[in-house]
């Protein structure tokens, strides 16, 4: 009997759809012109998009489809940034990279890809040069893919045809991006995005925060959807018998599917009885801690007094280039006026650099366009309900996008990422000056650096050292949460993301800050403060009827509500009690400083990538 063949269905169609491969260039060579087009088989539908072909006659797109003239399964060989905003919202499971979704390279100068609408993400519009449209697609796995050019319109039908597969659902932080659901989507799958959990602008759709868009962004917006990090983590494999807990195994094989292997923590571990923690006054001496050159005598009894009690409002300008790094703590007084001359000298030889930048070069160099719109809207929207922010015409808003600005020409590898401006708004103002704010803000960045990755390697590995910590602190607490699929911890993120900034007072995140700056008692610190505000919660957790939208409104809710010297308190204690335990898991071990790998433990860099996640 002869078999029958199911050619696929041709939904839609649009010619004119041009793959920019290259955003750092706008050559002929990087706009490859090509269709974007729908197709259906066997029920499964799939976006694709195929450069022209120059002897393709008026029946060529049937011999495409007939011949399965597919790429689907081939290596990449590049990494694609698609420019203007990279779409980063997705924290894929692996660094491996999903091939389905991936445009392929087959021949010099030929680029297509097929992506199953299924697999779709998220979907960006947005307007380019001369008022064309472009659009910015992301797979789940995690990847952009390069930008679409609709030379000929077409976005719009785009979008309605794809309506037919999934729910495109706009964005609340963004009205560009619409988010992709299955149509039977779960409840699960919107929470992130209708909680909101970043917004403190009054629900206005025009916030700076669009996590979808950047996860660095000023407020941070929030989430839109679980991705496949978290879906692994809400999986754990089944169990019978004794009690048991089981978290992500950062140690598994590159080899392995994409889901988190699990393993078995043993909650063997006696933890003896937390101390009571109090906290000190806020040091309030200077003049008398330095020598007669001054140089100060004793900084690690300084950073002491610090860890404990915070500084006085009119000593942080005094003290906190210090704690950032700007002036070494045995430096002099001489020594420190010669250092702040030639780091003045570098800050204005650096803000020459694009102050210089004629309105005709400018609109040459799409990089600094691109920062210069990102940092002029952040800066609008940053912590404009604080007196030094506050009011039009403000000067102070004019410094922040002076040092933002210049920033980018002082590291030109990181840029502007979506956010800095949320990092140097309380150092601002305190210091109340340009040149030493924008030193400050240097030593900042590089204790955090690692949150601004774009894999956001460092920010899975936090969330595992995490629920390491809790697992061994509270397994009853952990028990809750996974039972209430929250056992990934995700609605953390945000906390560990940009230490804090949306969850306390502005007043409080310049005491927290500076605490977290001395590095005491351990570089891990803000860990621990995450435990403290979990278990602060665990009576209004364990026993209640949330479940996991309900977990993540109740953590949304605590913004401004945490009380930050009993945080402290606490996030203290769990050191203490945990430095007197001998049984401690070997995770727990190396998120306190307490442990370090042997040589023939340590990996290389791309070793310990494979294995992460």
């Amino acid at each position: 009997m002869e078999q029958k063949v199911d050619f696929p269905k041709l939904i839609f169609e649009k010619e004119g759809v041009y793959l920019h491969t290259n955003p750092k260039r706008n050559t002929q060579d990087a706009n490859i012109p090509g269709s974007i087009r729908i197709v259906d088989r066997d029920g499964g539908a799939a976006l694709e998009w195929s450069p022209l072909e120059e002897d393709a006659g008026p029946g060529a797109h049937a011999v495409f489809y007939a011949t399965e003239k597919y790429r689907e399964g081939r290596e990449k060989d590049d990494a694609f940034d698609p420019g203007y905003e990279p779409d980063w919202a997705v924290i894929s499971s692996t660094v491996r990279t999903d091939r389905e979704c991936l445009p392929v390279k087959t021949t010099p100068g030929e680029w297509s890809f097929s992506l199953p609408v299924s697999q779709l993400y998220s979907l960006r519009r947005s307007r380019f040069t001369m008022g064309r449209n472009f659009l910015v697609l992301t797979s789940r796995g995690g990847q952009p893919l390069p930008a679409l050019h609709f030379h000929r319109g077409g976005t719009r039908e785009l979008l309605r045809a794809l309506q037919r597969y999934i729910v495109l659902s706009p964005s609340p932080l963004d009205g560009r991006v619409f988010l992709a659901y299955p149509l039977d989507s779960d409840a699960l799958s919107r929470s992130f995005d209708e909680l909101q959990l970043f917004d403190d602008d009054g629900g206005s759709s025009d916030l700076v925060s669009r996590f979808i868009q950047d996860p660095y962004t000023t407020t941070f917006g929030g989430f839109s959807k679980v991705t496949n990090f978290f879906r692994g983590a809400l999986r754990p494999p089944s169990s019978s018998g004794r009690s048991r807990t089981w978290a992500p195994d950062v140690h598994s094989s590159a080899d392995d599917d994409d889901e988190p292997r699990f393993e078995l923590i043993d909650r063997g571990a006696a933890l003896g009885p937390r101390p009571e923690v109090t906290r000190g006054k806020p040091m309030g001496q200077w003049e008398e801690l330095l020598d007669a050159d001054g140089c100060v005598q004793n900084p690690e009894r300084i950073r002491e007094r610090v860890f404990q009690g915070g500084v006085a409002p009119d000593l942080r300008k005094d003290v906190w280039p210090f704690l950032l790094g700007f002036y070494p703590w045995d430096s002099t007084a001489k020594q420190r006026k010669d250092i702040l001359r030639v780091k003045t000298d570098e800050y204005f030889r650096m803000k020459a650099q694009w102050t210089s930048v004629s309105e005709e070069q400018e609109a040459r160099n799409s990089v600094l366009r691109g920062y210069r719109s990102l940092v002029e809207r952040d800066v609008n929207r940053t912590d404009r309900h604080t007196a030094f922010f506050s009011g039009n015409n403000n000067p102070a808003l004019t410094l922040l996008h002076d040092v933002l600005m210049t920033y980018c020409m002082y590291n030109f590898d990181l840029g502007y990422v979506q956010g800095m401006s949320d990092l140097l708004a309380p150092i601002l103002s305190v210091t109340q000056n340009e040149v030493e704010s924008f030193w400050c803000l240097v030593g900042f960045v590089e204790l955090v650096r690692d949150n601004f990755e774009e894999s956001q390697e460092a920010m899975k590995r936090q969330l595992l050292q995490l629920s390491a910590l809790l697992k061994t602190l509270d397994p009853e607490l952990c028990d809750y949460l996974d039972s209430r699929d929250s056992g990934h911890l995700c609605f953390c993120f945000r906390w560990l993301l940009i230490w804090f900034k949306r969850e306390f007072s502005f007043e409080d995140v310049l005491t927290l800050w500076e605490v977290l700056w001395t590095r005491l008692p351990c570089e891990n610190f803000h860990l621990l403060v995450a435990c403290s505000i979990l278990e602060s919660q665990r009576g209004e957790l364990i026993g209640s009827e949330h479940d996991v939208n309900g977990i993540l409104k109740h953590v949304n809710e605590l913004t401004m509500r945490l009380d930050l010297q009993a945080v402290l308190c606490g996030a203290e204690a769990i050191y203490l009690q945990l430095l007197t335990c001998k049984e401690l898991p070997a995770k727990v071990l190396e998120v306190l400083g307490l442990s370090v790998p042997s040589s023939s433990e340590e990996e290389s860099p791309e070793e310990e990538a494979q294995h992460q996640l």
